[in-house]
């Protein structure tokens, strides 16, 4: 009686788990996906997140429901770089004079190579560099602007040496300083790079007014250090007050996280280096990155308490949401980007709450010298849909039907084995 009733208490308290395979029917047109990816060699100036699918949807730099976050060296959030925020396209300046024409009393713009790199960078305590490509369009327009921005540096005898590097014939000079879009607009101190780069309007007026203050600041430095060492301060580490800084880091590397609704059709959203007001450089884009989390569907802190502990009850194997979460897929060499392709498989758990399994796999892509990189998720929705359920549980009914059987036949056997014994001893005593 008591190995029955532990069989059937047994039977009771556990229930069986059955899956089934059947078309899917969700009916959403579209399903959300959630990401949070960091990419280690590139600004969040140059990243763009696009969409495309099979149904001709091309969406190009979103922004909506899109975050950025510039991390410094140690991978910390340094500056927010956007939310629902488009970038805003720097003004340009016409001119009436071609450049041969600006040229005609002589060029004021040097043109630096490797051979003289450094003889330009040592000759003053400032310099101003344009890196730039033959063949951006933006580099083109502004080189009218720049040598009417070298000539007037000139004209005001501002101590600032202004070059221009050809990074198509100087590729190795323009690789040590990583360049990695045109045009690049860097300023120099006593052979230094101070960053960030600049990055505002491409007029004289802009350049002149940028020019000056760096000047200033440099002023107000080196006036600093006379009084420092004319008071024997050493700085914030020997005492005295801290020394005004001339840059600020500015680490190339980017969060973006966020969240996109996508057509329930094969597509991919893709991350990319791309600007408004550039061209990139492809030879030096590199997209290594670190997948800190994506999944398919409402993410888990949207999910009501009751379905938390409703999913919970499942083995993790019916649970594969996110499986390349804090996964780094790093490129060696730039010119790079690891491809990412995703089947995707509606699971529904217990019928009611609806979740999507991932089957992933990547690879590494190398792309022609002329084109940019990206970091492609590509996704393919399942037309099929797995089912998980429990089954097999009684009710307290069949419970205690089966309960109340195992006591009645418990007794009716022993009162059969109770009969045949009497019968049998009391035949014996006659």
């Amino acid at each position: 009686m008591l190995l029955l009733f532990t069989t059937e208490l047994l039977s009771f308290l556990t229930s069986d788990l059955t899956t089934t395979v059947s078309l899917d029917t969700v009916d959403a047109s579209t399903v959300r996906i959630n990401f949070n990816v960091t990419f280690l060699s590139l600004h969040c100036d140059y990243l763009s997140v696009d969409v495309l699918d099979s149904l001709g949807t091309n969406r190009q730099n979103i922004t909506k429901n899109v975050e950025k976050w510039q991390l410094d060296s140690d991978g910390k959030k340094r500056i927010f770089s956007g939310r629902n925020k488009d970038v805003r396209e720097v003004r340009s300046e016409d001119h009436d004079m071609s450049l041969e024409e600006m040229h005609e009393n002589g060029v004021h713009a040097v043109d630096v190579t490797k051979d003289t790199w450094d003889q330009f960078i040592n000759e003053r305590d400032n310099a101003f560099v344009d890196f730039y490509a033959p063949w951006c369009i933006w580099c083109q327009r502004l080189h009218p602007t720049w040598e009417q921005f070298a000539e007037k540096v000139e004209e005001e005898k501002m101590p600032i040496s202004v070059g221009k590097v050809d990074c198509v014939a100087e590729s190795s000079l323009c690789s040590s300083a990583k360049i990695q879009a045109f045009p690049t607009l860097r300023w120099y101190h006593k052979s230094s790079a101070i960053m960030p780069d600049y990055k505002s309007d491409r007029t004289v007026n802009a350049l002149n007014s940028y020019a000056s203050r760096k000047l200033e600041a440099d002023e107000k430095y080196k006036d600093w250090e006379r009084k420092a060492k004319a008071s024997g301060e050493k700085g914030k580490n020997g005492g005295g007050p801290q020394a005004p800084t001339r840059d600020r880091p500015d680490h190339p590397a980017c969060q973006v996280s966020g969240y996109l609704l996508v057509n329930r059709v094969p597509g991919n959203f893709h991350i990319e280096a791309e600007s408004v007001n550039h061209n990139l450089n492809a030879a030096m884009t590199n997209l290594s990155h670190v997948v800190n989390h994506l999944s398919f569907g409402e993410p888990e802190m949207r999910m009501s308490r009751k379905d938390k502990k409703k999913l919970k009850k499942f083995p993790s194997e019916y649970k594969n949401f996110s499986p390349i979460d804090s996964t780094p897929w790093i490129n060696p060499k730039p010119h790079r980007a690891h491809h990412h392709y995703m089947k995707i498989v509606s699971t529904h758990f217990d019928s009611t709450l609806v979740k999507y399994q991932i089957l992933e796999n990547s690879q590494e892509v190398s792309y022609d010298e002329e084109e940019v990189p990206e970091a492609r998720f590509s996704y393919d929705i399942s037309p099929m849909a797995v089912t998980v359920e429990r089954k097999g549980r009684k009710s307290w009914y069949e419970f205690l039907t089966s309960l109340f059987a195992i006591v009645g036949g418990t007794f009716t056997t022993l009162g059969l084995i109770d009969g045949i014994l009497y019968k049998a001893f009391k035949s014996k005593k006659l």
